[in-house]
C-alpha cells in the first residue's frame, strides 16, 4: 500500500457535514440485537451478520476504539460493548467520526435512540434535524382530520414543522411507500380529498400514490432542500421502482425550484449521477452504500459516483443508524476512499493537487454547507471544546 499523500492527510483533518444520518441506540444491546442492527435484512439462523463485508469491517476498523486488537472475534466485539455500556460506546465512535455537524433524520424511531442533540452533545458536534413528510402526514391522520381538510391540515403542519430551530431540510421516503414510478404533476385538489378519503377510512401507512406526490409536491411549496431516499435499503423496498431516473419527468416539472438530495442511490449511483449532471438543483450521495462495502471497495462505489457528477454536486452522508459504530465507519470509508482515488488522480497528472484538496473539501463539508445554510455553515459550539479524535 502506498503511503499516505497530501489528500489523505487533508481529509483526515477535515472536520466533515454528515448530511443525512440517524440517532444512535440509548440503550445496551444484546449480542443478537447488535447482529440484527448491522444488516438490512435479517439475522438469520445459523448465519451471523459479521460474515458479511460490513461485519469484517466493524471488527477490522471498529474493534480498536473499543480497546480491542483488529480483527477480535464477534463474541469479544460484543461482550466488550456491553462492558463499556451504550454512551461510553456512542461517545467513542461518534467523536471517532470526526463530523463538526449531523443532519439527522427523526422521522425513523423503531429503537430509542439519541435526539439530534443527544447526538451532538455525544460527538462534541453540533446537529440539526431533518422532518420526514410521511411520518408528518400519519401524524395528521393520527389526531383526526376531514379528507376535505387533509391538505391544508398536512400543509399547517409541515410549515410549522419546519419553522423549529435547526431544522434543515425535508425528507421523503416514496421509494418505500410508492416507488417513484409517479404522475410527475402537482395532483388536483380533488384528487388529493378522494385520495385521503379513502386512505383515512382504510387506515394503516400512507401508501397511497396521490399523496405520496401531495407530499413532495409540498415540499416544493415549502422551500426546503428536499432529501429522497433513493436504491438500497431493507426489505420493505422494492429495489426496481427506488431508481432515481423514474423522477426524470418530476425533475424536469420542478426544475429550478428546490435542492434534491438522492440519498444513498446504490446500485443506481450512475443513474443518480447522470440527474445530477443534467438538472441544476440535484445532488447526491451514497451514504449506506459506504459501510456496507467498507473499506475494501467504497473506493470504487465513489468512483463511479464520480464519473460524471460534477464536484459540487457530490455530499457526505453515513445513513448511519441504530449503531454508533456507522456514524464512524461511514465517515472512514468515505475519507480512505475518496482520498485513495484523489490522490491517485494527483500521481497520475489527471488531477492538480490543489483541485484535489477543494473537491475534498467541497464533497465532505462545503457543498452540505453551501445547500443547507446555517445552522449547517455556522456551527453554534464552541470548536476549542471538542473532544480529540482518536484515528
Amino acid at each position: 500500500m502506498a503511503p499516505p499523500g497530501p489528500v489523505h492527510e487533508a481529509l483526515a483533518a477535515l472536520p466533515l457535514v454528515d448530511h443525512h444520518c440517524h440517532g444512535a441506540v440509548t440503550a445496551d444491546l444484546s449480542a443478537g440485537e447488535f447482529a440484527s442492527l448491522i444488516t438490512e435484512g435479517a439475522a438469520w439462523p445459523g448465519v451471523s451478520p459479521f460474515d458479511s463485508p460490513v461485519g469484517v469491517a466493524v471488527r477490522r476498523h471498529c474493534a480498536p476504539l473499543l480497546d480491542l486488537p483488529r480483527h477480535a472475534p464477534a463474541a469479544d466485539y460484543t461482550a466488550r460493548r456491553a462492558a463499556l455500556g451504550w454512551q461510553e460506546v456512542n461517545r467513542r465512535f461518534l467523536t471517532a467520526s470526526g463530523a463538526e455537524v449531523f443532519c439527522v433524520d427523526t422521522g425513523y424511531t423503531p429503537h430509542p435512540v439519541t435526539s439530534p442533540a443527544e447526538l451532538a452533545a455525544a460527538a462534541g458536534a453540533a446537529a440539526c434535524e431533518v422532518v420526514r413528510l410521511e411520518q408528518l402526514a400519519e401524524a395528521v391522520a393520527a389526531r383526526g382530520v376531514a379528507a376535505g381538510a387533509y391538505a391544508a391540515a398536512v400543509r399547517a403542519a409541515a410549515e410549522e414543522a419546519v419553522r423549529r430551530p435547526g431544522v434543515v431540510a425535508v425528507k421523503s421516503i416514496a421509494a418505500y411507500r410508492t416507488g417513484f414510478a409517479l404522475d410527475p404533476e402537482r395532483p388536483a385538489a380533488a384528487d388529493v380529498t378522494r385520495a385521503a378519503g379513502r386512505w383515512l377510512a382504510a387506515g394503516g401507512r400512507l401508501t397511497d400514490p396521490v399523496l405520496v406526490r401531495h407530499l413532495l409536491w409540498t415540499a416544493v411549496d415549502l422551500g426546503l432542500p428536499l432529501q429522497l431516499h433513493t436504491g438500497f435499503g431493507d426489505a420493505d423496498v422494492r429495489l426496481h421502482r427506488a431508481d432515481p431516473a423514474l423522477l426524470t419527468d418530476w425533475l424536469h416539472r420542478t426544475a429550478g425550484t428546490i435542492p434534491v438530495l438522492l440519498l444513498h442511490c446504490w446500485p443506481y449511483h450512475r443513474q443518480a449521477a447522470y440527474l445530477a449532471a443534467v438538472f441544476e438543483r440535484v445532488h447526491l450521495d451514497v451514504g449506506l452504500a459506504l459501510h456496507y462495502t467498507g473499506p475494501a471497495r467504497c473506493r470504487a462505489v465513489l468512483e463511479e459516483a464520480l464519473e460524471i457528477t460534477p464536484f459540487r454536486k457530490l455530499l457526505y452522508s453515513s445513513d448511519a443508524y441504530g449503531v454508533a459504530e456507522f456514524h464512524h465507519l461511514g465517515a472512514l470509508c468515505f475519507r480512505q476512499g475518496l482520498a485513495d482515488l484523489l490522490q491517485d488522480r494527483v500521481d497520475a497528472d489527471e488531477l492538480s493537487l490543489a483541485d484535489a484538496l477543494r473537491i475534498a473539501a467541497w464533497t465532505g463539508r462545503d457543498n452540505a454547507r453551501r445547500l443547507y445554510g446555517p445552522p449547517v455553515s455556522e456551527p453554534a459550539r464552541d470548536p476549542s471544546a471538542r473532544p480529540t479524535r482518536k484515528v
